[in-house]
């Protein structure tokens, strides 16, 4: 992007804080494509308004624009079939010396992927608590709702997590939150 006006300070700020943002998106996607797709969306909508938000707190509007552009990508996409590897009958018949296919997966690749199960708005939640480091509060500003559905949406989610997570990998990694 040329340097119009003032938003040679938007490609300063896109150069210093846009591995962040990145992480983010694909923290909320699951995808490297759509997570790029998704920022470059985010910024483009941005750039324009730079001026005008450059001065407050760019980088909580930015994270509140890609939570919400995300949930509108996501409230759009058909969801009617999942694929699997097999087929969801044969799933109850394995048998305990069947090897697991997920059993080499580290503590990373888990969380992941269980993080990517949860609904959006705890995702979000989860992402911007736990991933950014965000206050409750904060997270409530981003989200546009009550610190209290923060606190809700997180203990769903950490719930879920619990119950997702193959124990082996909690034992493994301890707290495996603050590793993220």
């Amino acid at each position: 992007m040329g340097s119009l006006g003032g938003n040679g300070d938007f490609e300063a700020f896109v150069a210093a804080r846009g591995p962040r943002l990145l992480r983010i998106a694909w923290l909320l996607t699951g995808d490297a494509h759509l997570a790029e797709d998704l920022l470059q969306t985010v910024l483009a909508k941005v750039w324009p308004k730079w001026d005008k938000i450059a001065h407050d707190h760019p980088e909580a509007y930015i994270r509140a624009a890609l939570v919400n552009t995300h949930t509108s990508w996501w409230r759009r996409r058909w969801r009617g079939e999942v694929p699997h590897d097999e087929l969801p009958e044969l799933l109850g018949r394995r048998s305990a010396q069947d090897h697991d296919p997920y059993a080499s997966v580290d503590l990373e690749q888990s969380l992941t992927a269980v993080v990517r199960a949860l609904p959006a708005r705890q995702r979000a939640v989860v992402v911007l608590r736990y991933f950014e480091d965000l206050s409750v509060e904060e997270t409530a500003a981003t989200l546009g709702c009550t610190p209290g559905t923060v606190k809700s949406q997180s203990a769903k989610a950490l719930r879920t997590l619990r119950t997702l997570l193959p124990s082996s990998a909690v034992e493994e990694g301890g707290d495996c939150y603050a590793r993220a």
